[in-house]
């Protein structure tokens, strides 16, 4: 008897827990509906997920739409390079970037 019991108290304990957990994760989500955290949480994931366009690309390396394979090749290779020759440094040296070199 002493066992039903307690097992009648757990099921009505997690069950009240359970409700309160439901309530408690509708009220978080209409707050921040409220404050716009949510639409600025949206936003901020959608710019995470933005791919770099070809125009953007372009730009970045200095080159125009006539620009062949080749010289987009090289303009390539010589922007992420350039670290490594102005450190002395081999310029064949994998991951240089202009930026973290």
């Amino acid at each position: 008897m002493a066992a039903r019991l307690l097992a009648n108290l757990i099921v009505m304990g997690g069950t009240v827990l359970g409700r309160a957990a439901v309530q408690a994760y509708r009220q978080a989500i209409v707050n921040a509906n409220k404050t716009g955290a949510a639409q600025e949480a949206v936003n901020g994931i959608r710019r995470a997920s933005k791919a770099m366009t070809e125009q953007e690309a372009r730009q970045i390396l200095g080159i125009s739409e006539q620009s062949t394979w080749e010289e987009i090749i090289q303009t390539f290779k010589s922007t992420w390079q350039l670290p490594a020759l102005v450190r002395d440094e081999k310029p064949n040296k994998a991951h240089t970037h202009c930026y973290l070199g």
